[in-house]
């Protein structure tokens, strides 16, 4: 697919013939968005409104106001920011622990959106800040943003049809001997005697997370995890249930002097980009406080 961006539009080159109906339905805009591209006049064939059952044909143009400008949800803060992987459409960084994704306070500051708030103003991208999966306070790893707002209802999508392919890299205590994938599916709800816990429960929503064994001490695992399903602590709960808690993970197991932080690090997202029309492999290493747990593992 060829696409051109000249913010804050998104120019196509039509390769088949179809309605540009059809053409947005592809992306999974919603009738909101449909309404407003209309309303507004925001989608342009050949530089020229049309109605959008007209049909296309090979070669058109086809230009669509892809791009919203920054509603400043989260006020810019500065932060160290790793930014892993990005291109005009998305950004996906390293979150590091002890920090949320988003405030959870709406008067606070503190959060990884804010911090990329300020990544967006320093390079001048006058753009919301759009996060499209989130990770705990602790835990680290990968975190997507959309840059475009065409895009956000494809990757909405995406998430939510289990197509974003989100690989976690854990240290539980116990020895776990499997090398290949095993399921876990067990149905996860609130604790009522913890506020901040969940548990597995039989009147829970249902949850679903594979686990193997990468290697092994005498007392600990490094094993990897993938969401088949995206339930609160999913594989904090999950691991405990097999009475494997993570180290360090205070909540369900016990906080480790060795390490600060849990022990969960989100090293690979899988997706299929819509604009490239390829899949995208992104990883990012563990923390150094992670590895150095690993060092005696076989």
């Amino acid at each position: 697919m060829i696409c051109h961006v000249n913010y804050p539009y998104l120019t196509f080159t039509i390769e088949k013939e179809e309605t540009i109906l059809s053409f947005l339905e592809r992306f999974h805009v919603s009738k909101k968005m449909i309404h407003l591209f209309k309303q507004y006049k925001n989608v342009l064939l050949n530089d020229v409104y049309q109605s959008f059952d007209t049909m296309m044909h090979r070669d058109d143009y086809l230009s669509i106001k892809g791009y919203q400008e920054d509603d400043h949800l989260y006020a810019p803060v500065y932060g160290d920011l790793c930014v892993i992987y990005e291109d005009d459409f998305i950004c996906i960084v390293d979150k590091p622990p002890f920090i949320n994704v988003y405030p959870d306070h709406p008067d606070k500051t503190d959060s990884l959106s804010n911090i990329v708030s300020y990544y967006y103003k320093k390079n001048r991208y006058n753009i919301p800040v759009r996060y499209i999966h989130r990770l705990d306070y602790e835990t680290t790893g990968l975190v997507l943003f959309v840059k475009c707002a065409f895009l956000q209802p494809y990757f909405d999508y995406m998430l939510s049809n289990k197509t974003i392919h989100r690989n976690y890299l854990a240290i539980v205590e116990g020895i776990i001997n499997n090398k290949t994938y095993k399921q876990i599916n067990a149905p996860i709800s609130k604790d009522r005697h913890h506020s901040a816990k969940m548990r597995v429960g039989k009147n829970g929503v249902p949850a679903s997370t594979l686990y193997k064994c990468l290697k092994h001490n005498k007392s600990r695992s490094l094993i990897e995890c993938q969401l088949l399903t995206g339930r609160k602590h999913q594989i904090r709960v999950h691991l405990s249930y097999l009475n494997h808690p993570i180290v360090s993970d205070q909540l369900y197991g016990t906080r480790d002097q060795s390490l600060s932080h849990l022990a969960l690090h989100g090293y690979k997202l899988t997706f299929y980009h819509p604009v490239f029309e390829k899949e995208i492999v992104i990883t990012c290493d563990i923390p150094a406080q992670m590895l150095a747990l690993t060092n005696d593992m076989s």
